[in-house]
């Protein structure tokens, strides 16, 4: 999901942390270092890097490109194959039998199953182009925010991890309650009331 699109589902994070010198230069590089690795024609089943806002299918992180005043923008680039099992499973069956033909035997070892599935898995991968999906991110790195273009849990989970990974940083979900948490200015005391805090459960009442 992008920055453009006329509908838009936001996550917000605070980063925690920070790069203690040579801002743009540790962040080009961590750009770079994960960029997204093409595998088409790649035994892989998913490619999960970072790519550029403008050119997502050509990432290019020279020249401070994905600046904008205190803004960072870029993209983060999940590609991923897909095969119907049941293309697997007649893959899979007709190399068993193939086997079986070929070695004069009525049954073959677990072992010898799952290698052969690994190896039809391994095949068909080689041959399946990977789907690509984006979703752009903003990080206002002075303010410590970062706005990801989506709510889907396994992207948020991808995009948590990379982060990390890339650039020694942590991410915070800013729900209601670590905003009220993290930002508002409370007192040690009124947080700690807040801790105490549970949820309440609202109930729809019938009409008479």
């Amino acid at each position: 999901m992008g920055v453009l699109s006329s509908s838009v589902s936001i996550t917000q994070y605070r980063v925690e942390g920070g790069i203690e010198s040579e801002f743009m230069e540790t962040v080009t590089d961590a750009l770079k270092n994960n960029a997204i690795r093409e595998i088409d024609n790649e035994p892989d089943e998913k490619s999960v890097g970072w790519t550029c806002f403008q050119s997502p299918f050509k990432p290019d992180f020279e020249g401070s490109s994905f600046m904008y005043g205190t803004h960072l923008i870029f993209s983060l680039r999940i590609d991923k194959k897909s095969i119907p099992s049941k293309v697997v499973d007649k893959q899979v069956k007709m190399a068993i039998a193939k086997r079986l033909e070929q070695s004069e035997r009525e049954a073959l070892h677990r072992n010898e199953k799952s290698e052969i599935k690994d190896e039809v898995l391994r095949r068909l991968y080689m041959r399946v182009p990977a789907t690509p999906n984006m979703y752009d991110l903003i990080w206002d790195y002075e303010k410590k925010i970062l706005w990801f273009f989506s709510n889907q849990k396994a992207a948020n989970e991808e995009l948590e991890t990379l982060f990390s990974k890339s650039f020694k940083l942590s991410l915070i979900r800013m729900f209601p309650y670590t905003a009220a948490l993290l930002t508002s200015g409370l007192a040690d005391t009124q947080k700690d009331q807040l801790e105490k805090l549970s949820p309440t459960t609202f109930y729809r009442g019938s009409h008479a």
